[in-house]
């Protein structure tokens, strides 16, 4: 865990040396890391449902979008999994976070303890899973997006972070996914990472409801935010993708480039 002097409040979780989380102690509903800004305005947007927000958080680490959930949305009532169960009492006792049944933590592999969630039983899940900086194969595929859309009520969300270096093969493959699973898909990036600038994160959507990314709002947020990122949808993300293909459980693994550095930010959650 590292702080910093000058921001006595803010703490930055690392795991094998790599920046996860960061939380600022003193109020919740500050979120440093702009892919984790750019899903909680989509969520923002997320039309209302009956009862308490729900959500599933895959490599929740320092659980920093699971305490802004819990500080925007009053009742919540949230599961987070993390893969490395010492992490998981580590960040308990550290952080001060919201006790079950309100925030229920988990240490268990992704696929697995999803596996486990009823169906219909989430308004959200959120995808924050790594390895180093590489989201394991295993929670890529086009079987792990249906069992994620089989836990979503109707009308739920799937938020996915995704860091990739240009050409963002492995991004153009996982919103190719999305859209064989989900009626409506969409990508959420800074401009320069979108057109293959350099290497980043990008957030993936699905959804069946057309509300959610059919939003002038949520685009006109997303420009707003600190660091400005663009949503694709319909011509555009049809665009991004090409002729990309679902990644499926028995296909070959997408090859990294091995020659590019990781980037802090992307954070190994699982």
């Amino acid at each position: 865990m590292r702080s910093s002097p000058d921001d006595p409040d803010a703490v930055t979780l690392l795991v094998n040396g790599v920046p996860s989380s960061h939380l600022d102690l003193a109020d919740p509903e500050r979120l440093d890391f702009e892919y984790m800004q750019q899903m909680a305005a989509v969520l923002e947007h997320l039309p209302p449902a009956d009862g308490p927000f729900r959500a599933v958080h895959l490599g929740a680490a320092g659980c920093a979008m699971a305490r802004w959930a819990h500080a925007r949305f009053p009742g919540a009532r949230q599961i987070a999994v993390d893969l490395d169960p010492v992490l998981v009492v580590l960040v308990r006792d550290w952080f001060d976070l919201p006790r079950s049944p309100a925030l229920r933590l988990r240490a268990g592999e992704a696929r697995a303890e999803l596996g486990t969630l009823p169906d219909g039983s989430a308004d959200a899940v959120v995808r924050d899973v790594f390895a180093g900086d590489r989201t394991p194969p295993h929670v890529t595929t086009e079987e792990f997006a249906a069992d994620v859309a089989r836990v979503l009520r109707p009308g739920g969300v799937y938020l996915a972070n995704c860091a990739d270096r240009p050409p963002l093969a492995l991004a153009r493959a996982e919103a190719a996914t999305l859209g064989a699973v989900f009626r409506h898909v969409g990508v959420v990036a800074e401009p320069a990472v979108l057109r293959g600038r350099r290497y980043g994160n990008l957030v993936l959507v699905g959804t069946d409801d057309p509300a959610v990314l059919d939003d002038a709002g949520l685009a006109r947020d997303l420009r707003s935010l600190p660091v400005p990122a663009r949503l694709l949808v319909g011509e555009e993300l049809a665009a991004f993708v090409g002729r990309a293909a679902p990644l499926r459980d028995a296909a070959p693994e997408l090859d990294p480039d091995p020659d590019v550095a990781p980037e802090a930010g992307t954070g190994p959650g699982d």
